[in-house]
């Protein structure tokens, strides 16, 4: 585990959240830090059982080994991976440096639409959350 004071500020974190998404990126140190997050929501979850956890890769290097076999490696978490995964491209780097973003510079390129099916799996994942703490019976507004 890292310092302490880091420990338990992402323990704060984690127990103040309704869903954590744990970002990880293709590497060995990645997967480890991951599997430290996810001891520290097993221990949250002692006290807010509902406490929904998934993974996103980020980062990803296309046509890569690595790129390919994360998912393996973290299969062992029994966490969650998201079927969106978000590459490493060079657009990110720099819409970033026009103080924009890739659904600004290339709304249509492959950049904006793996940030928009990552958006697309959270919002369903929240909106299933949403549909399992609804009270039976309870009516949708508009719906």
């Amino acid at each position: 585990m890292g310092p302490p004071r880091v420990t338990e500020l992402a323990r704060s974190i984690i127990i103040a959240s309704d869903v954590v998404v744990i970002p990880v990126q293709p590497s060995p140190f990645d997967v480890w830090a991951a599997a430290e997050t996810v001891d520290l929501i097993k221990e949250a979850r002692i006290y807010k059982a509902n406490l929904q956890a998934v993974i996103a890769i980020n980062r990803k290097i296309v046509n890569t080994a690595i790129g390919r076999d994360v998912r393996e490696a973290l299969a062992s978490l029994e966490v969650p991976i998201l079927n969106a995964d978000v590459a490493q491209r060079v657009g990110f780097a720099e819409a970033v440096a026009g103080g924009q973003t890739v659904l600004d510079t290339d709304p249509d390129g492959t950049a904006a639409r793996e940030v928009i099916s990552l958006v697309r799996e959270l919002v369903n994942l929240h909106e299933q959350e949403s549909e399992l703490r609804r009270p039976p019976g309870h009516a949708v507004a508009g719906g």
